[in-house]
């Protein structure tokens, strides 16, 4: 059992990733499916795991992390088991998203990009959700919450919280 900071990393894990990359070796590109099988696995993927699929797929660790830090859906830090999002593009931004952003920040004493102690649940700032019709708009676990408010944002948290 190997521990990579907060994220479990089990011998049950691993060989779970393995089989996964021995598959996609047999098909084209296998970099992509192995880092979003890795992700699911683990719920991120930490530096040691991209070592391990560097090793694997005969692919530099500069490649693989450069791919696992440009797009938003791989993260190398666990994420908690709900994501609250809060668009601060152009609409949502002048229709008050930044307070609601403050709001979720206050109520869950973290920052925005940061996961509560008991990993429940990870406050992000994203940029634009597609849904600038609804402004502000968040979403909980990509269930969209179209004109919100302040306190409606943490009626959405309250009555969440309940549901756990």
């Amino acid at each position: 059992m190997i521990v990579s900071g907060k994220q479990l990393i089990t011998e049950e894990k691993l060989a779970h990733l393995y089989a996964s990359m021995e598959e996609n070796k047999k098909k084209p590109g296998p970099l992509m499916p192995t880092l979003h099988e890795a992700q699911k696995i683990f719920g991120c993927v930490p530096l040691s795991i991209q070592k391990i699929i560097s090793r694997e797929l005969d692919q530099s660790i500069a490649k693989i992390n450069g791919v696992v830090t440009f797009y938003s859906q791989f993260s190398i830090e666990p994420k908690g088991e709900n994501i609250i999002n809060v668009c601060l593009g152009t609409a949502c931004y002048v229709r008050g998203s930044q307070g609601i952003l403050d709001a979720f920040s206050d109520e869950l004493k973290i920052a925005p990009g940061e996961t509560t102690a008991d990993g429940i649940f990870t406050l992000q700032a994203t940029r634009c959700i597609g849904a600038c019709g609804l402004a502000p708009v968040i979403t909980v676990n990509q269930t969209v919450h179209g004109n919100c408010s302040v306190q409606n944002a943490k009626e959405i948290l309250k009555n969440f919280k309940k549901t756990l």
